[in-house]
């Protein structure tokens, strides 16, 4: 009797010190993680006080809306779109580029801090074409206007790109799939625009004063054709136009500094504002006596009335959000 009270306190003690430190055990135990989805979403909207890219105006030195939405992976894979307004002056019968991306983004093996980056992008110009564009710039032999309507060409784009990143410094190269915005035999160039390239270095560099980022860009254009500024559409019969410069290449490098600054209001984040001098070269053909300059938009005359310098170096503000 006395040898199974004891074995009862002894077991009774064992018991209670299980019970005890189990409890003890799933106090401290952590909470279970949910699984935490390698998928992220996030939108952006903002507003540009002029609209330049690739350091040409694509609205006519006017304001533009922007917004878009990216979906990545945390393998690195993205796909993405976004959208601006466009003015027709620019891209005829066109009031919105919408552009579509998806690629991958790695980093390169053996090399700490090195990352790359492939994608495709599809730059969309829904309604626009030069199969609408209208020219009463032309001068025959007998010096009257006449009207050029070349045929076909869609402002529509495909790049394929490839970029290579270092800390605050990136580079990238883009090689077009299609014909250059439009720009091919029946549009009065030489022949197919496919395989144009363009190739920018840029920088993001934090400094040590109020979380402001120093934001530089160079870039290179390089058109795989020439425009024939002997084209017209009816063959030749009235002669070439007299009334822009007769440049026909459209390369230019362009140039972008300035800085930028991340910030909140009040407790809303995500945003960003900034303040940068853009512009570019060549200002035979993308300036106001240049086709880039006037004959786009299908109103080019003597008066130069409907013309502008759209690669003109100027103060542009930004500001968006990120959410």
């Amino acid at each position: 009797m006395r040898q199974s009270i004891l074995l009862t306190a002894v077991l009774g003690t064992l018991s209670l010190a299980q019970v005890s430190y189990a409890a003890e055990a799933e106090e401290k135990a952590p909470a279970a993680v949910e699984a935490k989805s390698p998928w992220a979403a996030t939108a952006n909207i903002g507003f540009v006080s002029d609209y330049y890219a690739r350091g040409i105006s694509q609205n006519w030195h006017k304001p533009s809306v922007q917004g878009g939405l990216d979906i990545t992976h945390d393998s690195g894979f993205y796909v993405g779109a976004w959208g601006s307004n466009v003015t027709p002056n620019t891209f005829p019968d066109a009031t919105a580029e919408i552009d579509v991306y998806g690629g991958y983004n790695g980093s390169v093996p053996g090399v700490e801090g090195l990352g790359y980056s492939v994608g495709l992008i599809g730059y969309l110009y829904p309604g626009g074409s030069w199969k609408k564009y209208r020219s009463s710039a032309a001068l025959g032999p007998d010096g009257a206007n006449t009207v050029l309507t070349p045929r076909g060409g869609r402002w529509d784009t495909a790049e394929v790109n490839f970029g290579l990143a270092y800390g605050w410094l990136s580079t990238k190269l883009s090689v077009t799939l299609t014909d250059w915005f439009g720009a091919e035999r029946a549009t009065g160039w030489d022949g197919s625009t496919k395989g144009s390239t363009y190739f920018e270095v840029n920088a993001n560099y934090p400094l040590p004063w109020w979380d402001l980022t120093l934001v530089g860009h160079v870039g290179q254009l390089n058109v795989n054709g020439k425009l024939d500024t002997t084209f017209t559409s009816d063959g030749g019969i009235n002669g070439p136009s007299t009334s822009f410069s007769g440049a026909s290449s459209p390369d230019y490098t362009d140039y972008k500094i300035g800085l930028s600054k991340a910030f909140k209001i009040g407790a809303s984040e995500g945003w960003n504002g900034g303040i940068y001098y853009v512009g570019a070269s060549n200002k035979q053909y993308w300036g106001e006596n240049g086709y880039g300059g006037t004959s786009f938009n299908g109103k080019g005359d003597a008066t130069r009335a409907q013309s502008k310098d759209l690669n003109e170096g100027r103060l542009v503000f930004t500001l968006t959000r990120t959410f």
